[in-house]
């Protein structure tokens, strides 16, 4: 009982607190309800960007990973760090220079309208068939775990499943449909302080349950010694990242997530000026070197409290959890796990409302559209989308094995080719639109060949799937540079300054960039 309401009083505390924070931006326009009225400040943007990416397919799904191959799959964590460094002071400035609400609307700029609704096509697609029925289907396979609903309820283990589906779906949607951006963003910042807590209660617990001499560093001495190839982050051929991927898809999956993704980079877009945006870009980025210490090292803990005996690797997290903390504070850690999930959800279905409302609305059904019609109608596409992921999420239950890395290798059918777009775009002046949606549909359908062959076929010669995703990448940006060179754009393009917000870098950005790319680096030679 002591949990329960532990639970429902932290929720309905964030839910309140969003609530008055947002009571004087005007939603009825599109900046206020897709952009939080252009006013977020550095710390907000942290959490937001945090909470977003860190969810129960992250903390579930990673420690699974980690279950089974230790600590190299920290790279997931530790290289997004440089990836945000990157966004912070190439990408993030241009971004902001022309004033864009989403990443779509820059490649029509640079491209034509085709290329912006190929690419909000292919967000779309990911996030409503991909990433929000995961999203609920871990977040519910948590709750449900650590709360033991089966039993307290009777049912079965899937129908428990359908009623967390539902019941966080709902609450999730009424945030990101009728709260818009700066509602999700300022729960996000609540919960992100509540989750590093949190989650870095997990571990502590853990280290001491396994030592002889109940110390941290008891427990930690004895991962090391009795698994120490748990703790080589050199991965090897057989891994789940072996080290060559690091430096060929590994850097493409996280310079698409952090610096074109719109359900990340429209926080950063939301910024009151670039100086805000920059600081808190590199915010979250120094929290992700201790990323690990949450996502990765309670797998190795949970490897060697259950001899590795666990039937799936994804177990490892919650089965942990239930081991190891204490009763009084697992209705805390449930909220806080309840907040993340919420954030993933409600934060991706706020992109998918943007990019339709903004991006296929406006721009092919009803151009005369007033802005509140296009929030209006973007609300009721929220809702659809929503339940069609909670009616597909519970499905999940059947083909669970391997969240984290299923979530990866699929999203790669629309990461590669929208991440090799925005590349042509910035760093050629030429190229044009024809060869952009060349380079989408060839790189969509190699990609998604290379799914169903290893996936659907079970073909094992094929390479590791980051070296597919940089294979296509190469060769798409080859396919668009031959194109451009033979049917060049008739002038070059010149990005304009829109004056929507200030865009004066932060003067320390380029020194806390560089200590954070050192930091990363070190850890590599640690654990070499």
């Amino acid at each position: 009982m002591i949990g329960i309401l532990s639970f429902l009083g932290f929720t309905i505390l964030v839910a309140v607190i969003a609530y008055f924070a947002t009571k004087s931006t005007n939603e009825q326009t599109s900046d206020g309800y897709f952009l939080g009225g252009r006013s977020l400040t550095a710390g907000v943007i942290a959490g937001s960007l945090l909470l977003t990416n860190l969810s129960t397919e992250q903390i579930v799904g990673l420690n699974g990973n980690a279950y089974s191959d230790g600590i190299l799959v920290m790279a997931w964590e530790t290289l997004a760090a440089i990836a945000m460094v990157i966004c912070a002071i190439y990408l993030l400035p241009r971004y902001l220079k022309g004033g864009i609400s989403t990443i779509p609307t820059y490649l029509e700029r640079r491209f034509d309208k085709t290329t912006k609704a190929m690419t909000s096509g292919l967000f779309l697609s990911g996030y409503a068939i991909v990433l929000l029925p995961i999203v609920l289907y871990s977040g519910s396979l948590a709750i449900s775990g650590m709360f033991d609903l089966p039993a307290k309820l009777g049912i079965s283990e899937w129908a428990s499943i359908w009623v967390c589906v539902w019941s966080i779906g709902i609450i999730g949607s009424i945030y990101a449909i009728f709260g818009g951006l700066k509602a999700v963003a300022v729960s996000d910042t609540i919960n992100a302080i509540g989750l590093l807590i949190g989650g870095l209660l997990i571990p502590i617990f853990g280290l001491y349950a396994i030592s002889d001499d109940n110390s941290l560093l008891g427990g930690l001495s004895k991962l090391t010694t009795q698994h120490p190839e748990k703790f080589n982050a050199i991965g090897s051929e057989s891994s789940s990242i072996p080290f060559a991927t690091i430096f060929t898809g590994m850097v493409l999956v996280q310079l698409f997530y952090w610096g074109t993704n719109q359900q990340i980079i429209q926080r950063a877009l939301a910024a009151k000026n670039l100086k805000e945006g920059q600081k808190g870009v590199m915010l979250a980025a120094c929290f992700k070197i201790l990323g690990p210490l949450i996502v990765v090292l309670p797998g190795i803990i949970a490897f060697h409290m259950f001899d590795g005996q666990l039937d799936r690797a994804d177990q490892a997290y919650p089965k942990l959890v239930a081991a190891v903390l204490p009763v009084t504070l697992v209705g805390f850690f449930a909220a806080v796990l309840f907040g993340a999930i919420l954030s993933s959800f409600n934060s991706a279905l706020n992109s998918c409302v943007t990019l339709f409302g903004l991006d296929i609305y406006k721009e092919y059904v009803d151009k005369e559209a007033s802005e509140s019609k296009v929030v209006s109608v973007g609300k009721r596409f929220g809702v659809l989308l929503a339940l069609f992921s909670m009616a597909l999420a519970p499905f999940l239950y059947y083909a669970s094995d391997g969240l984290f890395g299923y979530l990866q290798q699929v999203n790669g059918a629309y990461s590669i080719p929208i991440l090799s777009v925005i590349v042509i775009g910035f760093l050629t002046k030429r190229v044009p639109a024809i060869a952009a949606k060349a380079g989408i549909i060839f790189a969509v359908v190699v990609y998604v060949i290379y799914i169903i062959m290893q996936r659907g076929l079970g073909v094992e010669w094929l390479p590791h799937m980051l070296h597919v995703q940089a294979i296509t990448f190469v060769l798409t940006i080859i396919i668009m540079l031959v194109i451009g060179k033979l049917k060049p754009r008739a002038s070059d393009y010149v990005q304009e300054y829109t004056n929507e917000v200030d865009i004066t870098s932060w003067k320390y950005v380029k020194p806390v960039g560089l200590i954070i790319t050192l930091i990363v680096i070190s850890t590599y030679i640690i654990f070499r």
